[in-house]
């Protein structure tokens, strides 16, 4: 398999409000903290211009130290960089939403985000940063029976301090993850400031054409995590191997005719939908490989055949993940 031999710039997705919102970014998600400052730095250089991080991933420090030294050694300026990062379920309520942005910011080296996230539709209770950051989820790991700690947090007030984020300067933009199209309607009719992006776990697997049709119409960007399926999910034993897409007959056949390899077709199909990816890799070579994917198009036909592998097989469902990992049913999507 070959790739384009020399990774540009991606194109950008021109956004509701003005902005170019780059269409290839580096998912930070399971990206090791000793390796991440080089990785980091070795995507800018290769022509990444967007970084997908979360307090969450626990490497936002190792993230903006590889951010500082790609700025410092001129592979990049501030202003050619979208860098989004995400509040975490322990914040929403709205006393915690700016000290959530706050310490990101300053994990990331940065005095605004180009983009700021609700990671998940979920209120937990607060865990102050000194006593454990990131937090994760259990509110108490050293408990007898350590388990996630649900509060009632209206997601409309966590919505509110969100957009005092934006309004106070501190993040250009702000969006949604992992809401449903009904949670997503509720929030457009109540918001004042609409959300710009919404990240959604999206693959062959899991097509969500409702909900990419829905964010079209309601000038929406999508980003797709997971973009490739199942490999992030087989290591922490929440997928199969018999369940990724990238040995899927229909798609290795693709990726043969047009001689790219299988998760190129995979990702050049997300970006030919009009969404954002942001594919994790810690290996060079896959990162100017995923960045590859715009000197070659699918065809309609090939299109509609990828289309067809929707199994709306979801991965990452905390109906299902924190019932068995975190002792706590907990369904978002159903």
């Amino acid at each position: 398999m070959t790739t384009s031999p020399s990774p540009s710039l991606a194109p950008v997705i021109e956004l509701s409000d003005g902005g170019r919102f780059p269409a290839v970014g580096l998912g930070t998600w399971k990206l090791p903290k000793p390796l991440a400052p080089r990785i980091v730095q070795e995507a800018i250089r290769g022509g990444y211009r967007h970084l997908d991080c979360a307090c969450d991933y626990g490497n936002e420090a190792e993230v903006g130290a590889g951010l500082a030294a790609a700025l410092k050694a001129g592979d990049c300026r501030r202003d050619e960089m979208w860098v989004t990062s995400k509040l975490w379920n322990t914040y929403h309520e709205p006393k915690h939403v700016r000290a959530a942005c706050e310490r990101s910011l300053r994990d990331l080296g940065l005095n605004e985000l180009d983009l700021y996230l609700v990671h998940f539709p979920i209120a937990l209770a607060f865990v102050p940063f000194a006593e454990r950051y990131p937090p994760e989820w259990f509110f108490d790991p050293k408990a007898a029976q350590p388990a996630m700690k649900p509060i009632h947090v209206p997601y409309a007030e966590t919505w509110g301090a969100m957009e005092e984020l934006q309004r106070a300067g501190l993040v250009k933009r702000i969006g949604v993850c992992n809401l449903n199209i009904s949670m997503l309607r509720e929030l457009l009719v109540g918001c004042r400031i609409r959300p710009t992006v919404h990240q959604v776990e999206m693959h062959p697997y899991l097509g969500q054409s409702r909900q990419l049709r829905f964010c079209a119409q309601e000038k929406i960007a999508v980003t797709a995590f997971s973009p490739l399926g199942a490999p992030s999910y087989l290591p922490l034993g929440m997928a199969q191997p018999e369940e990724s897409v990238l040995v899927d007959p229909a798609v290795t056949a693709i990726a043969a005719a047009h001689g790219r390899t299988v998760a190129q077709i995979v990702l050049r199909w997300s970006v030919q939908r009009g969404c954002a990816v942001i594919p994790k890799t810690q290996r060079e070579a896959r990162l100017a490989e995923n960045l590859a994917l715009f000197d070659f198009k699918l065809s309609p036909a090939e299109m509609t055949a990828i289309d067809g592998l929707d199994r709306d097989r979801r991965f990452n469902d905390p109906g299902f993940f924190c019932e068995k990992a975190f002792n706590a049913f907990f369904p978002i999507f159903d």
